[in-house]
């Protein structure tokens, strides 16, 4: 028997996020420091803790329970995760990943919708003028999650005080965050 043969190829979600973020969920040994620590964790269907048992299964119906959560979307980065892992399990880059992941798969979690339209909406501003334009990153997210009458009082008085522009300003090289955007939507 050759060496080949005893190579199995993991086609488990587990086995994506080692590939494409270089994050082993089978470090993890369950210690909860992770969820403990999150400010979010009370309202997630899972928590962090969770998530990384589900993904050291590598079964199919956790790595799609996984991508339905409503976890994914409600981590908000803020690494306090990381910070308390005694194995530096960097969870943040791996919420990043499973995120695009459920979205590349129509899979995302029906509560996650405003969540996920000030995602698409934060992005979109980022890739067309390579910083955040506070004014059109508000009205596409207004748009997409239909919350148009949501803090409509603030919008004037803040254009008056100048926190919000009419006009975005550009970086000079959007090449560069085009190539970013291209590298990252693979």
């Amino acid at each position: 028997m050759s060496h080949s043969d005893h190579h199995i190829e993991r086609n488990s979600l587990a086995a994506k996020v080692e590939k494409e973020v270089e994050v082993k969920a089978q470090k993890c040994y369950q210690c909860g420091k992770c969820s403990a620590g999150c400010p979010v964790a009370e309202d997630m269907d899972f928590p962090p803790s969770m998530v990384l048992r589900m993904l050291q299964t590598e079964l199919p119906a956790n790595d799609e329970k996984i991508l339905k959560s409503h976890s994914i979307w409600l981590c908000v980065t803020c690494e306090m995760c990381l910070s308390r892992c005694p194995m530096e399990i960097d969870i943040p880059s791996m919420m990043d990943f499973l995120r695009q992941k459920s979205r590349s798969e129509g899979k995302e979690n029906p509560k996650a919708k405003n969540i996920i339209a000030f995602h698409k909406s934060f992005l979109k501003s980022i890739k067309n003028t390579g910083r955040l334009y506070e004014l059109g990153l508000i009205l596409d997210y207004k748009r997409q999650s239909l919350n148009m009458t949501q803090d409509m009082a603030l919008g004037p008085k803040m254009l008056s005080r100048g926190k919000l522009h009419i006009f975005p300003e550009k970086i000079k090289d959007r090449a560069h965050i085009a190539k970013i955007f291209k590298k990252t939507s693979k």
